[in-house]
Order: structure tokens, then sequence, then C-alpha cells
């Protein structure tokens, strides 16, 4: 299971450490790195999330908030909980959040995925974006997203996955694990984090193995969506 630093402290802390650590210059790297493209993966989340008409949604490993952000701008009505491990990504989110108005549509927490103080069947939708591949123990998380999730409700998640074609698989990589990482820890001052990166998308399921841990966790209907020639894929499935 890889872990962000080479130390002994569990793959949680690690991951709380990293976000802590590159908040001030992660969105910045985010869109840079991505050449914005993570934010039209974005919009389809919300588009799907959209039409499931939802009242209160629940977005895990939230980061900045972007997502939750989005989704509180573009949906009438909706309540979006943010919640994630790290406090200075939502010191980030809040400073967002407020600048945009969305103080009493966007409240954000403190939280642990895979131990959710949310109450069961409580939301209509949850979401997660580039966070999943970050769960200490996958299962018991994608279980946590089950149990809040209403009958019926949705649960819609965005993560990096390993392009097929092979050609654009050696290109993908080339950047992954050569450009980014230099990049990235030039900026932040932590390449360590951006060579986890690359070395935990590899290490996450195939879309048809994460598919089958959606069907495990007790989803049903569940279908992912290639985005960008398979850089990414977004997964649906229903309680």
């Amino acid at each position: 299971m890889a872990k962000p630093y080479d130390n002994d402290q569990t793959k949680k802390e690690q991951v709380r450490e990293m976000f802590d650590h590159i908040a001030p210059r992660y969105d910045l790297l985010n869109h840079t790195l991505s050449m914005s493209i993570d934010r039209l993966w974005r919009r389809h989340v919300v588009r799907i999330v959209r039409r499931c008409r939802p009242r209160h949604v629940l977005d895990v490993a939230t980061g900045t908030g972007d997502l939750a952000i989005e989704m509180a701008r573009r949906i009438p009505g909706v309540r979006v909980l943010g919640v994630d491990l790290s406090q200075r990504m939502l010191e980030t989110a809040r400073r967002k959040v407020a600048a945009r108005g969305l103080d009493e549509r966007v409240l954000l927490e403190e939280g642990d995925a895979e131990h959710l103080t949310v109450a069961a069947a409580s939301v209509d939708v949850a979401t997660v974006a580039f966070g999943v591949r970050n769960f200490e123990n996958l299962e018991a998380g994608l279980r946590e997203l089950h149990r809040v999730l209403k009958p019926g409700g949705k649960v819609v998640i965005l993560e990096f996955s390993r392009p097929r074609n092979r050609i654009f698989r050696a290109l993908y990589e080339f950047y992954s694990y050569r450009v980014l990482p230099r990049i990235g820890g030039a900026i932040s001052h932590d390449k360590r984090a951006y060579e986890y990166l690359p070395v935990s998308v590899g290490e996450f399921p195939a879309p048809e193995a994460f598919l089958s841990l959606l069907a495990r966790a007790g989803f049903r209907d569940c279908r992912s969506r290639s985005q960008s020639f398979g850089i990414a894929q977004i997964y649906t499935g229903v309680k």
C-alpha cells in the first residue's frame, strides 16, 4: 500500500500530514499540472449529481472545496457537507466558500471517510473527487458511503486511472513519474507528495475491479465513465 512518506505513521496520518503541508500551493499546482482539465471533469460530476435533484450532498475528501462549491453554485437549493482529514485544506476551502457567499449552503468539517459522523440514510448523493485512493481502508470507506445514503441515493466518485491505450499510457506515465514530481516538488517543497500521486494511481484498482468493490459494498447499477482517454474515471452506483 503506497504511502506518501517513509516513516512509521499510518497511511491516514501521512495523508493528513501531506495535505496539511501542500495546502497553500495545492490549488495552483492542481490546476496547473492538470492544465485545468480537472475543472472539466468536476463539471461532468456536477451534471450527474444535478440530475438526481438532491437536497443534501456529502462530499468526502473535499480538500479545498472545489467540487462542493461547484455543486452549491450549480444545483438549486442543495446543501453540501464537505468532510476532509486536513484542517489546512479545510481552511483554504472555508476562505473560498466565504468569498463566494456560500457559507449557508456549504458546511465544512474535519472528518474521517472510514468513520463518518453523518447519520445513516441521511444524504441524497455522496461524492468523492480524487480522494478514494487515499483511503487507508478502501472497502471500509465505500461501506460508509453506502451507509449514509438514503435508499435510492447515488454515489459519484471521480478518480484517476491508468489509460488503456499503450502509447497514451506511456506518455501519461512519463509525465506522471518524471515531470510532475519535479514541478510539484519545486513549487510545494514536498517532492514526496508528488511522487506519491502516480504511485497511488498505479496501485489503485482498475475500473472493472473498482466496480466490483462498489458492488461488494452494497451498490447496484455500478458504472464507470472514462474521462480524457482514461486518465480519469467517473464511477456511479445506487443504494
